[in-house]
């Protein structure tokens, strides 16, 4: 746990666990995740009697076991992505019915691996980046074209559209046994590690050209990066923070909230703003489970992740600014600021020239063999151009939080 994010909590690691030996560690978690930054050790200990109470008042139909990679109360409380929230949300809307055991900071399983375990049913939920989940479940690779979405915004449009139900979450059903269920959205640029400490702050791709930097389980975010000249290689996310303490790396591809949740900002001097594919932290339900809780809670659970999905919208992109500082001048008190993290923002014209160089628009044959096969998991649609088409149906410079909310598995 960082100083940082300690301070934050207000409470230390020894004490939280002490909290969670007495009252469960999921009940201390929502406990948590409800008091928010301004939590103490003895409102901690009341609020998660309190939880551990109202779970266990009534015996549930069904207890689900929440794999949620690394995230825990710390980390959610710097990228706001809704896994506490929605299982909290869950057990309050069935009224006990459905009770969750939520299982973080890589106790069952990490970014890696979750989706397989979901998928072999050693977990009900699941949470981590599609991209990692991808090495799992190759489909989600249909999310990581570069430049298919211009902007957050066009990223939270398309998952609230019905349309995503055809173009992404019936393929992951029929393919992969998974329900899709709620995402975080933000958009990858690489991430510099000490070694460029010392350089000009980057400003043109030629600058980081030839450099090595770490690539989640996403194939076709490794094309993007080999048409960049970005020497993708594959790094665990765990091992990630020592690559770029030693300088094994020069970079890494992810979006600033994960740096800053992750405790890597220590070791990380320039964010690069590059929004050059998608940043996805899902979370998605083993689909045989989904099926077996009966239509009515079927219905309650998806409630649950569209409430999980508007709570995302708004307070992840509150977060990245307020919280993380994920801006060409951070504010003082947010994560960038106090390790001296530099935000290169990039202009329009230098995302342009990377869309040119390495988009399947304008530099189709690298991405034909992914293509053909995706297109063919979607039921012979170019899911490219589909999703590319739906991504641009709003204003460019629409701010995220002002796309509205739809209920995307009705029509």
């Amino acid at each position: 746990m960082s100083l940082i994010q300690s301070n934050r909590l207000g409470i230390s690691r020894r004490d939280f666990l002490n909290i969670s030996g007495r009252f469960g560690v999921t009940s201390t978690l929502l406990a948590a995740g409800g008091l928010g930054a301004g939590l103490t050790l003895s409102s901690l200990a009341r609020a998660a009697e309190s939880e551990q109470q109202r779970r266990y008042q009534t015996e549930p139909k069904f207890q689900l076991r929440f794999g949620a990679s690394g995230f825990n109360a710390r980390n959610l409380d710097i990228q706001k992505s809704g896994q506490l929230f929605f299982a909290r949300d869950l057990e309050e809307r069935t009224n006990g019915a459905i009770r969750v055991e939520f299982m973080g900071s890589n106790e069952v399983c990490n970014q890696l691996d979750c989706v397989s375990k979901a998928q072999q049913g050693i977990v009900d939920i699941f949470s981590a980046s599609t991209q990692n989940s991808a090495g799992g479940a190759p489909y989600l690779n249909v999310l990581d074209f570069a430049y298919m979405f211009p902007s957050v915004a066009s990223m939270f449009h398309f998952f609230y559209d019905s349309r995503s139900e055809t173009l992404l979450r019936e393929p992951l059903r029929q393919r992969h046994n998974l329900q899709f269920l709620f995402t975080h959205c933000d958009l990858r640029g690489l991430m510099m590690g000490l070694s460029w400490a010392d350089k000009p702050l980057v400003t043109s791709l030629e600058q980081l050209q030839g450099t090595k930097n770490r690539v989640t389980g996403t194939q076709l975010g490794r094309i993007a990066m080999e048409q960049l000249d970005l020497n993708p290689v594959p790094v665990a996310w765990e091992e990630t923070l020592d690559g770029l303490r030693q300088g094994l790396l020069d970079g890494a591809e992810t979006w600033m909230s994960a740096v800053a949740y992750a405790g890597m900002a220590p070791v990380v001097s320039q964010a690069v703003d590059l929004r050059f594919f998608a940043g996805t932290e899902h979370t998605a339900m083993n689909l045989s489970k989904f099926e077996s809780l009966g239509s009515e809670l079927q219905e309650q659970v998806m409630e649950s992740a569209y409430a999980a999905q508007i709570f995302t919208q708004g307070m992840n992109e509150a977060g990245r600014y307020q919280i993380v500082g994920a801006s060409e001048h951070p504010a003082a008190g947010t994560v960038f600021a106090e390790h001296n993290v530099r935000v290169a923002p990039l202009s329009d014209e230098i995302r342009a020239e990377a869309e040119r160089r390495c988009a399947p628009e304008f530099n189709p044959e690298p991405w034909e063999q992914w293509r053909e096969r995706l297109n063919a998991w979607a039921g012979d649609v170019d899911i490219y151009q589909e999703i590319h088409t739906i991504a641009r149906e709003i204003p460019r410079d629409m701010a995220a939080v002002n796309v509205a909310p739809k209920r995307w598995w009705r029509t």
